[in-house]
């Protein structure tokens, strides 16, 4: 392996977007996405692992030109084994293995969550944050304890961002619909009361989002749209503050699509004030699915002495983030 700087090529294809990247320890040197948008309704995962197949050749070969031009050499490749839809996962492994083979550099199979979290910590500057991931696919709130993200809350039905985009379509809203209701929520005027479901330490979101479908038939759209948004993100940010206190954190990190909603963030920075604690936003550019995140984290997996056998990269739809043990902090 080279003595210098390592540079790892990290593949992500796990939903909607495609991406390859090139990392070092110092930043990103070059990424390149394709990203698959559907005609109607939500993702169909079929029809997003054939965007990615179509796109692949392109995506990947723009990346590796680049590191032609620079003169680098890759130090091996990451790629996003889980969690994620199954064709999409399956069409980016296998361009990995590839890779891996013609180079004859490692392979390094990394959880798309956690990527998420160590990209986030990279870019933001938290050292040992309780971390609330939301997306289209997970909700969230973790923290890293013992060799561990465990996991304090989660879903219990589906994500906030799902809940967010159902109601979207269901009130006519093209994709994406979150940043559409995000933008409508501004011309609010009053606050409609719909169902707020903490159980414990996790959360529902089904219910709300069905509540919220329902009221747009009687309410202004706009209220609606500031109505969901208040009632799921105080959820989040109330499971979140006791994650905080229950892991004795000072950091408080928000990762994941959904966490470019600046609604959000914003109320999880004024929870932070009131608690004395700190909080951290990641750049926008890191916030949805990015090959970078992957290639990161397959950085510090390979300084840890991680590698995935060829034998051992089967895809795993539903990797949990816990199952991952940190060997790189």
């Amino acid at each position: 392996m080279s003595e210098n700087p390592l540079i790892i090529f990290g593949l992500e294809g796990t939903a909607w977007n495609l991406s390859a990247a090139l990392v070092n320890e110092e930043g990103v040197i070059y990424e390149k996405s394709a990203t698959y948008t559907p005609a109607i309704g939500g993702i169909h995962p079929r029809e997003a692992a054939q965007h990615h197949a179509e796109y692949m050749a392109k995506v990947v070969g723009d990346v590796l030109a680049r590191s032609r031009e620079d003169g680098l050499k890759l130090d091996a490749i990451a790629f996003s084994q889980g969690p994620g839809l199954g064709p999409c996962l399956r069409t980016v492994a296998t361009a990995a293995r590839a890779l891996s083979l013609h180079l004859g550099v490692p392979l390094v199979g990394v959880n798309h969550c956690v990527a998420h979290i160590e990209v986030g910590k990279w870019q933001s500057g938290a050292r040992d944050p309780a971390v609330i991931y939301v997306s289209g696919a997970n909700t969230q709130i973790l923290a890293l304890r013992r060799g561990h993200y465990r996991i304090f809350g989660e879903t219990l039905d589906i994500s906030v961002g799902n809940a967010i985009d159902k109601f979207a379509r269901s009130v006519g809203l093209t994709h994406p619909g979150g940043p559409k209701v995000e933008e409508l929520a501004h011309s609010a005027k009053e606050y409609i009361p719909l169902p707020y479901t903490v159980k414990g330490m996790d959360l529902s979101f089904s219910g709300l989002s069905t509540a919220a479908t329902q009221a747009a038939k009687k309410h202004d759209l706009t209220d609606v749209c500031y109505s969901l948004q208040e009632t799921a993100f105080a959820m989040l940010v109330e499971v979140t503050e006791r994650a905080m206190a229950h892991a004795e954190k000072k950091e408080v990190m928000l990762v994941g699509g959904v966490g470019a909603n600046a609604r959000l963030g914003e109320m999880l920075n004024t929870m932070c004030l009131e608690r004395g604690a700190k909080f951290f936003l990641p750049p926008r550019s890191f916030m949805g699915d990015n090959g970078s995140m992957i290639a990161y984290l397959g950085l510090l997996m390979l300084k840890s002495g991680a590698s995935t056998p060829l034998g051992e990269s089967k895809v795993r739809p539903g990797y949990r983030t816990d199952d991952v043990r940190v060997t790189w902090a």
